[in-house]
């Protein structure tokens, strides 16, 4: 027997403890492209809405739905496709979600009524919604420990940038094609999102790791293949695994086990909160702009600089996180984003100081979401990790439904948008002190 032999390498000891080489940064870099596209989609609705709004007569309350719509289906993705993507694997489920999602966002452009559009966008969230829950979890596998946060946080910058450039295309994109041309351009950016997958993103170690003790030949020779494109040599050791726990279909039941019973209900609640804030500021605040007298130009402007703030902010969470603990990390952006809310709101009727507020506001909630990110795939094992995830995603997406849909009706009803900025900032103020106790919980279990 070899020396080779006697002594195996751990796949995912040597991923965690070894310095990150560059195929690990450019797994990285290709999940942030595809948050990127996500990005631009979602936030394609809101930069729209004030040309849908006219170009389909639609009210306060039906644009409301509209801006809702995507985000119903991202919550139904999210909680979802989850366990196919544990029982199928993160990568063939990834691009399915991605072909979904390029052919949806074509046929929004095609929307001649708010029915069609409410239905493509429907359709395109939980194709958005598989593509979140499997990224989340390919980047949390492939970085090291020293540089998950940070990794991580790179990985939610892809939102904000996204979005930034949506708000950059979408004036002169609206100007000379409509505001349907702002959804041809995501079809043909998603297309290239999809070719570079194929080309570059792995499948999960830890779902081949299921795969091959299920029986699965092909598992461990697609593990060494990735193993030596990581630079890692010698005899590949896969981690064990549970079969009766990889079967998906006790997944869900396992959330609400004692054993995750608790940091499953508290991270719910602090996706709900954060998201239900975060989708307000995103999805809103152009409309709300040109409600107190600013140009539909300068609304977009205010909601790119809020993305564009973000693309700072995600990663200035993630430098954080690798010196402090990250949920104490978030906790203080939490608190901080609640007043630059309220600052934001109050700043309104001067277009600069707005939009420098709007800048420092978005590097803050976007710092946030950049949090969530952090916080659940740790709080899940290997195979009901995808679950896991979705599962919290798609509770946060609740709240991401509910608070666009309720502002509309809110503005119908007389409430000033300075009035619902202060509310939605109240209401951050929650997890930004739950987020401590999250991480105590957590801890208290690994030591059990």
């Amino acid at each position: 027997m070899t020396a080779k032999e006697k002594n195996p390498v751990d796949l995912k000891q040597a991923i965690d403890h070894r310095p990150m080489t560059l195929s690990q940064w450019l797994i990285v870099v290709m999940a942030t492209i595809l948050m990127m596209t996500e990005g631009y989609d979602v936030q394609a609705m809101a930069f729209t809405s004030t040309a849908v709004e006219a170009d389909l007569g639609l009210n306060a309350s039906q644009l409301g739905l509209a801006l809702s719509a995507g985000l119903v289906g991202m919550m139904i993705g999210t909680a979802t496709i989850g366990p196919f993507a544990d029982r199928f694997g993160r990568r063939p489920v990834l691009l399915v979600a991605l072909l979904a999602n390029l052919v949806f966002m074509l046929l929004t452009a095609t929307s001649s009524s708010i029915a069609e559009l409410l239905t493509w966008r429907v359709l395109t969230g939980i194709a958005i919604g598989g593509t979140l829950t499997t990224g989340i979890v390919l980047v949390s596998e492939f970085a090291n420990v020293k540089y998950r946060a940070l990794a991580l946080a790179i990985y939610s910058s892809g939102f904000p940038i996204g979005a930034t450039i949506g708000g950059l295309v979408a004036v002169p994109v609206i100007a000379n094609y409509s505001w349907q041309g702002v959804f041809l351009l995501g079809g043909f950016i998603t297309l290239a999102a999809v070719v570079a997958v194929i080309f570059i993103m792995p499948e999960s170690i830890d779902t081949l790791a299921i795969h091959h003790h299920k029986g699965d030949a092909k598992a461990l020779p697609k593990t060494e293949a990735i193993a030596r494109r990581l630079g890692i040599t010698g005899q590949i050791q896969l981690p064990p695994v549970n079969l009766d726990k990889g079967n998906s279909a006790n997944t869900y039941k396992r959330l609400f086990t004692p054993e995750y019973r608790g940091r499953t209900l508290k991270l719910w609640v602090v996706y709900f909160l954060v998201l239900s804030c975060f989708y307000f500021v995103s999805s809103w605040t152009p409309r709300l702009m040109t409600e107190i007298g600013l140009t539909a130009e300068q609304g977009i402007y205010g909601g790119m600089t809020i993305m564009a703030g973000g693309i700072v902010g995600n990663v200035f969470y993630g430098l954080c996180s690798a010196r402090w603990d990250p949920r104490r990390v978030m906790a203080v952006f939490g608190l901080i984003t609640a007043g630059l809310m309220v600052t934001f709101a109050s700043t309104t009727s001067w277009v600069g100081i707005a939009l420098t507020t709007g800048l420092i506001l978005g590097a803050f909630i976007n710092g946030c979401m950049a949090g969530l990110y952090t916080l659940a795939p740790r709080s899940y094992p290997a195979d009901m990790r995808s679950t896991g995830v979705g599962t919290a995603m798609g509770v946060g997406r609740i709240g991401s439904v509910i608070a666009p849909a309720l502002v509309g009706w809110l503005l119908e009803a007389g409430l000033t948008p300075i009035s619902m900025f202060i509310g939605f900032a109240v209401v951050i103020v929650v997890p930004a002190l739950l987020a401590p106790s999250l991480a105590q919980h957590r801890d208290v279990k690994r030591v059990d």
